[in-house]
């Protein structure tokens, strides 16, 4: 068959969602489902059954009731104060009907199911017919998937942040590159229009030598700075919790990590910088040739208490974290400055009031600066529509096609070139947000960086978090 079977592992709201397009994709055959997780009605969805509502357009007409008895969101979520979503329902047997209601919708001559998997290991050893795996499970689990997969020779795409650990994102990169298979992070920054615009416009000495760049989310979006939670809770029928934490250290279960909020929690996420740096970055390394950073440090606040404890568990609330970059032949060295929280950069002299929303409250939440000695580019926080000063020209960039992160890997998988987002693109950008998240850890210390040794010169406490080890029984 020219169709690329794949499983999907992780079924939480963003692993369903982007396993509904690959189902209604024609080169594509979902063949496997995989989550420790049987099925959760508190998983976190943008919108009142917004999951619910894209499987019913998915699977389309005839299935308007689709998932009324069970899949129902229970109602609103609030994840942190201010920021309200809702509960949906996910899992690895909500996704198992899906599949199998898409392609009987279809009457596909050549399905014959969708087998679920509670265990990514049995999955691996029992799919003969796999060709590939679309990893979106807890950032905790993406390297030690992604790394068995590719020594199956399966083609992987893993979700951002690519790893949880900067180890990781070596030992990633060097397994892809030994196997050669196709790999890719679905972010999109490297091959939009607004990322070639901003790259011609520096390379052509629109606004000078480029020494700073400021980037900065609206983000957290989940519980950050809080206290690790005392008390056990029973662990939910139908989800392995031991399997779900995988090569991070025990604990029990609490709701506070699972279903969605284990995002803030250092164990498991990778915080507002791994959520949304690995796209920003991953467009500003391909506009400026970055390498890695040399050195990084953050100021932060926002933690429960001010004691060494309360910064020992969650990401903050608030922070600023700065990245020194080298220079990179006749281009100088660059900081990256990153704000979260709801801070932002000062306001650019010669701004105009048109673009003066980047820096109010309640105006644009995200955005992306890069200042230049003759002048600056404003743009949206993944690069798209930049504002070029000074005015008097503007950048010709001839148009091209956009090529979404997964069209390219699955041209990889087809014998095409490698994606953008491959994983060895993809490592020191990784590696660069990722000693970033690490500051955030020792606020007001500089951390030096020696990327070829993968060891920060001047802090022992700091190593400790660059490359921990796993669980016994989660190491690959």
């Amino acid at each position: 068959s020219d169709k690329i079977t794949l499983a999907s592992i992780g079924l939480g709201f963003q692993g369903t969602t982007v396993t509904m397009s690959f189902l209604a994709r024609p080169d594509v055959q979902v063949v496997a489902v995989c989550d420790p997780e049987r099925m959760s009605r508190g998983y976190v969805e943008w919108g009142r059954n917004a999951l619910l509502n894209a499987e019913r357009r998915l699977l389309g007409a005839g299935h308007e009731k689709w998932g009324e008895k069970d899949l129902v969101s229970e109602g609103p979520a609030w994840l942190i104060p201010g920021n309200r979503s809702s509960h949906g329902t996910a899992g690895r047997e909500p996704a198992q009907r899906l599949v199998e209601a898409y392609y009987s919708s279809r009457k596909e001559t050549a399905y014959k199911g969708c087998n679920a998997y509670r265990d990514f290991r049995e999955l691996l050893d029992k799919q003969k017919d796999l060709d590939a795996v679309y990893v979106a499970t807890p950032d905790h689990w993406h390297a030690s998937i992604s790394i068995a997969a590719m020594l199956k020779r399966k083609h992987v795409l893993c979700q951002k942040p690519m790893t949880h650990t900067i180890g990781e994102a070596r030992r990633m990169a060097q397994v892809a590159r030994e196997t050669k298979v196709a790999t890719a992070v679905p972010v999109n920054n490297p091959s939009s229009e607004g990322s070639r615009a901003i790259r011609e416009w520096i390379e052509g000495g629109g606004i000078g030598k480029v020494r700073e760049v400021h980037n900065w989310s609206s983000r957290p979006n989940c519980p950050q700075g809080v206290e690790r939670p005392k008390e056990t809770h029973p662990v939910p029928e139908g989800l392995d919790w031991d399997l779900w934490l995988g090569p991070s250290p025990a604990r029990p279960y609490n709701p506070a990590y699972h279903p969605f909020l284990w995002r803030g929690w250092y164990d498991f996420g990778t915080g507002s910088v791994g959520n949304m740096g690995s796209y920003s970055f991953s467009g500003m390394f391909k506009i400026l040739d970055l390498t890695p950073p040399v050195a990084a440090e953050a100021c932060a606040s926002g933690f429960f208490d001010a004691s060494v404890e309360a910064r020992e568990e969650t990401y903050p609330r608030t922070s600023i974290i700065h990245l020194d970059f080298p220079a990179r032949g006749a281009r100088p060295p660059v900081r990256i400055s990153w704000y979260e929280g709801g801070l932002r950069p000062p306001r650019p002299a010669g701004l105009l009031p048109e673009d003066d929303h980047f820096f109010q409250p309640g105006g644009a939440n995200e955005g992306t600066l890069y200042e230049g000695d003759k002048g600056f580019i404003l743009a949206d926080f993944n690069g798209n529509n930049p504002r070029f000063y000074p005015q008097l020209e503007k950048p010709q960039v001839a148009r091209q096609r956009n090529d979404p992160a997964i069209d390219q890997w699955i041209a990889a998988c087809k014998g095409g070139p490698p994606a953008l987002t491959n994983f060895e693109l993809q490592s020191p950008v990784t590696e660069a947000y990722l000693l970033g998240c690490l500051a955030q850890r020792l606020p007001g210390e500089r951390l030096l960086w020696d990327s070829a040794n993968l060891r920060i010169t001047n802090s022992e406490r700091a190593n400790r978090h660059v490359n921990p080890p796993y669980r016994p029984a989660y190491q690959i």
